[in-house]
């Protein structure tokens, strides 16, 4: 049976495809929101479409296969498939140790079989990539949105003291390891970040932007120069530096969004995501 997440709707389209053996995913984005009530409503839908504050949704077809769903991401799903939570008494402490520690549920469903699955709607922007049999990337918190059953999800802990202590991104991300294809919920759309490739290179950041770094790169925190005067002057103090061969994954306008919350155009945006 040819499943089809797009069914009757006319406003959506389809803005990403990525296959990977026996498993598709499709980036559905709604183009309009047509739903408005009243004229304050009207007004918000009419300025979020002009700034790309778009609807989107994850369709994900298997043949055989298996996907893993951040808890109460899904729509709904069809077809000769069965959900299975992942959680056994053997490894419940594990899980819920590892929930706790990277900002992800305990329990990953997975939905085996032959059919579709639709996650839920969301204003953020939706990455898929695919990720070859070891290949490694080490994510920001909450990132995760689905993967591959191949894929293996677990917490991963900061090497050194500097980078869990001052770096910004907490003792624990979130690590990813292939083969198979993964969904990423991003605050900011892939046009505005900037992959950076590192061979046996240094990179210095100034801020937690960097979303994704793969598994090769080191990440530490340190003194903008090599002097605490220089590092004064400067005025940068401390950076985030990342070390060794991969990629980096830079969003620098994180910055300027943060910057806006708190500001009286952010209600409209906590509006429009409730």
């Amino acid at each position: 049976m040819n499943y089809n997440a797009v069914g009757t709707r006319e406003n959506i389209k389809i803005i990403d495809s990525s296959v990977n053996k026996n498993m598709k995913i499709e980036i559905m984005e709604y183009q309009k929101l047509l739903g408005g009530r009243d004229p304050y409503s009207s007004q918000m839908m009419y300025y979020m479409e002009k700034q790309n504050m778009k609807v989107r949704q994850a369709a994900i077809y298997l043949t055989n296969d298996s996907v893993k769903v951040e808890p109460g991401a899904m729509s709904y799903f069809q077809g000769n498939l069965e959900m299975v939570s992942g959680v056994t008494p053997g490894n419940l402490i594990g899980r819920m140790f590892t929930g706790a520690v990277t900002g992800e549920a305990a329990a990953q469903p997975e939905y085996r079989g032959t059919g579709m699955v639709v996650l839920e709607p969301t204003f953020k922007h939706l990455l898929t990539l695919e990720l070859q049999p070891g290949e490694e990337i080490i994510v920001d918190k909450g990132m995760f949105f689905a993967a591959q059953g191949s894929a293996n999800v677990s917490a991963y802990m900061q090497r050194n003291l500097s980078s869990a202590a001052l770096g910004g991104e907490g003792i624990f991300q979130t690590s990813i390891k292939g083969p198979g294809l993964v969904i990423l919920e991003c605050a900011v759309p892939m046009c505005e970040i900037d992959i950076i490739d590192l061979e046996n290179d240094t990179l210095k950041v100034d801020g937690n932007f960097a979303v994704l770094r793969t598994g090769g790169i080191d990440f530490t925190v340190e003194r903008s120069a090599k002097t605490l005067i220089g590092s004064a002057v400067s005025g940068e103090g401390l950076v985030n530096v990342y070390r060794g061969t991969g990629q980096v994954w830079l969003a620098p306008t994180i910055k300027v969004y943060n910057s806006m919350i708190g500001s009286p155009y952010s209600a409209v945006t906590s509006a429009s995501s409730t």
